[in-house]
């Protein structure tokens, strides 16, 4: 990512045919695409809009008429004097703007998330709120949006930088008994500062030991369908998906490899997958799908498993995947009859018909729902701060471990500054360029 003191600009609305488009300016010479673009070119007050006619710099034709609203630094998103244009959002008219604020000196395009970048380096958000913006652009489900909402609040942040200032000072009391070890200091300093870390580390574990709640919500909640060929599992899965995103055929194994799609179930991010069926088989090809499905069942978070009312037979492939994560469905009971097939609290389905497609989708919300109820605790959210807290916890326990109190106070030390990585309060120049690169410009 370009890293300089020019004024950055981009379109902070999505480009295409629009009501309004928004352009957003950030820099040391925001200002003067006021005063070099606007007629008038008077600087309006900070956080008032006002009614400007837009002009070329190089030809002085009229270009649009917008809201121009100015930011002063530092009390604007990015630290920076902003300043944002709201113009009409046909394509010509967002060509012709960019074309003019291309003109002016200094001035470059931004690249993705460096408005955000610029606002964490300038110290208006750390890591942890700058990465829940990127979330909530990405949001696509109300759990998903809530969740980046609470990261933005800070919450998340708080919580680190707690356990970080807690460490700082328990190091100052080691460092003290260090430094002045000929004092008369109270004999049980260090054991008091034991406490605290196993205390700390006690908490850091309960933090890490949530099933990857926050890590599922963010990416989705996976869900596999599994069965015996013809059982109606690509169905099943065109039927929750509302469209034909799965091929159906009565000839057996059809489907070799996994099909996905992503699902809103209940306000929950979920992916679907639809999967081989299971049966014993002499086709190379369709035994490498049905290996494929064997593994998927073993990593989703929920599984589908559909039985055929007209076969009841075909249970026996699929009989030993059942266990607590399951939810067991049988499919065709259209035309075939109802059995409970050996197996506990069935749900009976037509994927031909719909009966009982939204009393699984309840159910599937449910079950969902469980997993995902709210602790009342901020939810880790990214695989690096889990790394982090995993090294913290590393290190705290060669801390409680060392028996030379410069050894546990260097591992104390460590144990900060992995927690100083999730926020952003050591330096993390490494970081930055993997964790705005998926922003989108205009962030």
């Amino acid at each position: 990512m370009i890293s300089d003191n020019r004024t950055i600009f981009a379109p902070a609305s999505a480009l295409g045919r629009a009501g309004v488009a928004v352009f957003r300016i950030s820099g040391v010479d925001a200002r003067q695409a006021i005063l070099q673009l606007c007629e008038p070119c008077d600087m309006p007050l900070p956080r008032s809009a006002v009614l400007r006619e837009i002009k070329s710099p190089t030809t002085n034709e009229p270009v649009d008429r917008a809201l121009v609203l100015y930011f002063a630094a530092p009390h604007s998103f990015t630290g920076e004097d902003v300043v944002e244009f709201h113009t009409h959002g046909g394509r010509a008219v967002t060509n012709a703007v960019i074309e003019c604020l291309q003109a002016l000196p200094n001035f470059r395009m931004a690249e993705a998330g460096e408005f955000t970048r610029r606002a964490f380096e300038n110290g208006k958000m750390d890591l942890t709120e700058a990465e829940a913006i990127a979330d909530l652009v990405h949001a696509e489900t109300e759990a998903q949006r809530k969740q980046a909402l609470r990261q933005l609040s800070g919450a998340l942040g708080k919580v680190y930088e707690d356990w970080r200032l807690r460490l700082s000072r328990s190091l100052a009391y080691m460092e003290a008994a260090i430094d002045f070890a000929d004092e008369e200091l109270p004999h049980d300093m260090l054991e008091k500062q034991s406490v605290v870390l196993r205390e700390l580390r006690k908490e850091i574990v309960r933090h890490l030991d949530d099933g990857h709640r926050g890590e599922r919500l963010r990416d989705g909640f996976s869900i596999a369908i599994l069965g015996a060929p013809n059982a109606g599992k690509s169905s099943l899965l065109n039927v929750l998906a509302k469209r034909d995103a799965a091929i159906v055929s009565p000839t057996a194994g059809t489907t070799r490899d996994i099909i996905e799609v992503h699902l809103d179930i209940q306000g929950y991010p979920v992916i679907l997958a639809d999967t081989a069926g299971l049966r014993i088989s002499e086709d190379d090809i369709e035994n490498e799908g049905i290996r494929r499905a064997r593994a998927r069942a073993a990593q989703a978070d929920l599984k589908i498993l559909v039985l055929d009312a007209t076969a009841p037979e075909g249970g026996e492939a699929t009989a030993p995947l059942l266990d607590e994560n399951s939810i067991i469905v049988i499919n065709k009971i259209d035309i075939g009859k109802e059995k409970k097939q050996g197996v506990p609290s069935p749900l009976s389905i037509s994927a031909r018909t719909g009966f009982g497609i939204d009393g699984l989708i309840q159910r599937l919300g449910q079950e969902i729902e469980k997993r995902f109820a709210d602790t009342g605790a901020a939810p880790l959210t990214r695989a690096r701060h889990r790394t982090a807290l995993q090294n913290c916890v590393e290190h705290l326990d060669r801390a409680l471990s060392a028996v030379i109190a410069d050894l546990r106070a260097e591992d104390v030390r460590l144990a900060m500054r992995a927690l100083g990585h999730i926020t952003g309060r050591v330096d993390v120049e490494d970081l930055l360029d993997i964790i705005f690169r998926d922003f989108c410009i205009g962030k």
